[in-house]
């Protein structure tokens, strides 16, 4: 029995309140269960130094968690003094948002994804990159509204869900009490066509085999179609 009495394909709740920052291009707060980001997307006309005359946009991240978004206070982190979890996080979520985006097409521009979160209970970067691809496609929309871009640079949308081994049992979307306690714990970054982007997995109590693994990545390819349908509905 998960500790949420969830089933164990089941996710939690998903909500998403869109243009939550109302001077970002793009914004949404996303909640999945008690785990709470804030995704927003910022438009440069520029794009980094070893970009420049490439014709190539550019997407990047950064991620950050606030002082009480768990059960004790944590100081904040300077961008200079940042721990290597959290480095590690943010060159993921824009690596994850960049393999779904044509970059000739975007153009020479950036669109940093600034992911905050405001309340963690597990899953806070597989939360962070779902958000941050909507907070994107938002600012990709007005940039094809106002007509400065003549195609759609977003060709396939990107979302991630964690998944792992609790009680025995592969389970969908962990919470902070079952990642805590998981024997296998892994984060799936996946596109909606399937197709895999990054896998992050590691025995945290216990190894796993080839047949448990295959049995998380065909939960998180389903977890993840459930996201990327809402995206879409989100955003459309």
């Amino acid at each position: 029995m998960r500790p949420s009495g969830r089933a164990t394909n089941e996710m939690r709740s998903i909500t998403v309140d869109l243009d939550y920052a109302k001077h970002a291009e793009g914004a949404c707060l996303i909640k999945m269960g008690d785990t709470h980001v804030l995704c927003t997307a910022s438009l440069e006309e520029r794009v980094p130094p070893f970009l420049k005359g490439t014709g190539l946009g550019w997407v990047t991240a950064e991620y950050g968690m606030l002082p009480r978004a768990t059960h004790t206070r944590m100081r904040r982190e300077s961008k200079n003094g940042q721990s290597g979890r959290t480095q590690e996080i943010q060159r993921l979520i824009g690596r994850s948002l960049r393999a779904g985006v044509d970059r000739v097409a975007l153009g020479e521009r950036q669109i940093s994804i600034d992911c905050d979160v405001i309340q963690a209970d597990g899953g806070t970067r597989c939360a962070s990159i779902t958000g941050g691809w909507i907070a994107l496609r938002l600012a990709v929309n007005k940039l094809m509204k106002a007509g400065d871009i003549v195609s759609d640079p977003l060709v396939d949308p990107v979302a991630a869900v964690s998944c792992g081994i609790y009680g025995g049992q592969p389970v969908l979307d962990l919470d902070y009490p079952e990642d805590s306690e998981a024997a296998v714990d892994g984060n799936f970054v996946i596109t909606g066509s399937g197709k895999m982007v990054e896998i992050q997995m590691s025995a945290e109590g216990a190894t796993f085999s080839r047949a448990q693994m295959d049995d998380l990545i065909d939960l998180a390819t389903q977890g993840v179609s459930q996201l990327v349908q809402i995206q879409k509905d989100v955003t459309s």
